[in-house]
């Protein structure tokens, strides 16, 4: 899964960013409310961790835009101790979920975890689709009750592909979700090929109700075979 953290307190940012890289999720990161809106403009998220108190502004101006863009993406606002005000505006304006500073990082990621399941997966700890079941807290997968062991962007890919089921997804899309940021320095889309293909094999071999198809020149969607 992808989240944005916006955050500009350097100890903070890199806390969040090292706790949920380790955790599987691809992050990327702003510290300011121009270099957020720009984020949020550009790219899709699963998840946004927005600090309300930046150095050119207020987070809950990114909000208000990720609200006009009408995100599918869950939206945490991180608060100092006594803004009880700001907390208020930021759930009023969309704002899922706040935690007041200081915080645990593991209740942050209780959080992160319960909105993006509940946004996608309707709140549900397993995804059941066709023979195949997901268990999103434990990110393992079985096919026919059988474990399927995978790569992490095979793993990330999957879960987009079910949380898509029956949709054409653009190859943008999809490499922009696993790869974030690092999409701008690629030159070609023959690494997402790649993992598609190994994917595909992977499913085929375990007898998967479900598989890949290519939609010629727009991009690839998740069918039952």
């Amino acid at each position: 899964m992808k989240i944005l953290i916006v955050e500009d307190e350097p100890e903070m940012l890199s806390s969040i960013t090292e706790y949920f890289t380790q955790s599987g999720f691809i992050c990327e990161i702003a510290t300011t409310q121009t270099e957020g809106e720009e984020k949020v403009h550009l790219y899709d998220y699963d998840c946004v961790i927005l600090d309300i108190t930046l150095p050119d502004g207020n987070g809950l101006t990114i909000l208000e835009q990720l609200k006009k863009k009408k995100t599918k993406a869950g939206i945490i606002i991180l608060s100092a101790k006594n803004s009880l005000d700001d907390k208020i505006k930021g759930l009023l304006l969309g704002a899922d979920d706040y935690l007041t500073k200081p915080f645990h990082m593991t209740e942050l990621n209780a959080r992160v975890t319960a909105i993006v399941r509940r946004l996608k997966f309707e709140g549900n700890n397993e995804v059941i689709l066709g023979n195949i079941r997901l268990d999103i807290d434990s990110k393992k997968i079985y096919i026919n009750e059988k474990e399927l062991i995978l790569k992490k962007k095979e793993y990330e890919l999957l879960l987009f592909f079910v949380s898509n089921k029956e949709r054409i997804v653009s190859k943008t899309s999809l490499a922009e979700h696993i790869w974030g940021d690092n999409i701008d320095q690629i030159d070609s889309y023959d690494f997402l090929y790649s993992q598609i293909k190994n994917l595909r094999k992977r499913l085929n071999e375990f007898r998967s109700d479900y598989n890949i198809q290519a939609t010629y020149g727009i991009g690839y969607k998740f069918i039952k075979e």
